[in-house]
């Protein structure tokens, strides 16, 4: 049997994807190729995805490692294939949402052409944790090849991004001496006006669902093609949901009807306090979970964010976590999409759902930090950057700032 090397710790800066095999040709080239499983010790490959469905951690014993007889890897999305090395693996994350090109302005400097939209932060942010991720949005014939071909590197599926011949959908504002307070000066729908959400059948059934900020129109059509509220059993799927004012204020009926479908639902602290009609936020958490979610976590900027959990019999639990303390922001934009991403890419690397309080607690941690890092250059630049290493580090020292 052809001997690999295998990873059991993934360096995302090299481009490295967890489940795959990373091994080189004779001329030193690196191949990227799904896992797949011999039982016989030959060329014929078997199909065990079903076994693997339902046992997230494949052991691989005699594996050809100079110091190691066995390693564990997590499967994060189940990668074990029949079809050609081509095909389009089969997704454990799929977040839907805008993508966008950004031109930015601040005090410091400014930044055009630069990739934003919603569902492009989260989905980068997710790869971080787990890959491959399916992103679903729509794109304009003017849109950067680069940010496409920087997204593919990270391990992110551009099937379910639809091309359009019309202008991508564009966002131009100014940051002020106060980072948190921004003017908005043009949005171009563009390619949004009349888009309809398409889900690729690879990407339908994946473990988690992210409907980043979206209308809730589009968050409803892509749960229907989820097969979400169709009445799977309880805790297949994993959904998670963002919003922000605009929707709370001209679609407010509509995006109660998404609120009993999801698991989690994420909005900032102006947007609580309005959903919920209470300027408290404790209150606000308490009412947002009667509004169907099982979870909800209220953002608070640079002062952290806020978990709210049913706990049965009208009891809530709370957890509340800080934000990395930033000394000079850069570029705040798509900090709190950063953050829904990596939550989400977060608890698809736990295996399937449910998720215990303790993956949510660490969810939210994880999601806080890598967004932290966000703010620290313009677009998704710092975290084109940032190596796995960079993340473990601040989470040491967040965890050594927070010890009491």
């Amino acid at each position: 049997m052809t001997r690999v090397k295998l990873f059991s710790k993934v360096n995302a800066s090299r481009g490295e994807v967890p489940g795959f095999i990373h091994d080189k040709d004779k001329r030193g080239r690196t191949n990227v190729r799904p896992l797949l499983f011999d039982d016989r010790g030959g060329s014929q490959r078997t199909d065990v995805s079903d076994y693997f469905r339902k046992n997230w951690r494949l052991r691989i014993i005699d594996c050809g490692l100079e110091h190691a007889r066995s390693i564990s890897i997590l499967l994060s999305p189940i990668i074990l294939l029949m079809s050609s090395p081509s095909a389009i693996p089969q997704s454990v994350i799929v977040i839907g949402g805008t993508i966008a090109i950004d031109h930015v302005k601040t005090p410091e400097a400014e930044g055009a052409n630069l990739l934003g939209g919603s569902a492009a932060y989260a989905a980068l942010a997710a790869s971080f944790f787990s890959r491959p991720v399916s992103l679903i949005g729509i794109i304009g014939h003017d849109f950067p090849q680069e940010h496409l071909a920087m997204l593919e590197g990270r391990g992110v599926l551009l099937d379910g991004v639809e091309r359009s011949e019309n202008e991508s959908f564009t966002w131009s504002g100014e940051y002020h001496a106060n980072m948190n307070e921004r003017t908005t000066h043009r949005v171009g729908l563009n390619v949004l006006e009349s888009w309809q959400v398409k889900v690729p059948s690879t990407s339908a059934d994946a473990a988690v669902v992210v409907l980043a900020n979206m209308s809730p129109d589009n968050q409803m059509e892509m749960l229907g093609q989820c097969g979400i509220g169709n009445g799977e059993a309880a805790g297949s799927r994993f959904v998670i949901a963002d919003t922000m004012d605009l929707w709370i204020e001209i679609a407010n009926d509509r995006l109660h009807e998404v609120l009993p479908h999801l698991d989690l639902f994420v909005l900032n602290e102006g947007e609580a306090r309005e959903l919920a009609g209470t300027s408290n936020l404790i209150k606000a958490g308490r009412m947002l979970l009667e509004k169907g979610p099982q979870h909800v976590v209220i953002k608070l900027g640079e002062f952290g964010a806020i978990l709210f959990s049913s706990a049965g019999d009208s009891e809530v639990e709370l957890f509340r976590a800080s934000a990395w303390p930033l000394e000079a922001v850069a570029d705040p934009t798509g900090a709190g999409d950063t953050f829904l991403g990596a939550m989400a890419g977060y608890l698809a690397a736990q295996g399937a759902p449910p998720y215990a309080p303790a993956a949510l607690r660490q969810a939210i941690v994880q999601g806080s930090m890598l967004a932290s890092f966000t703010c620290e250059a313009f677009s998704t630049r710092r975290l084109e950057e940032l190596s796995s290493e960079n993340l473990a580090e601040r989470l040491e020292l967040f965890r050594a700032a927070t010890a009491w």
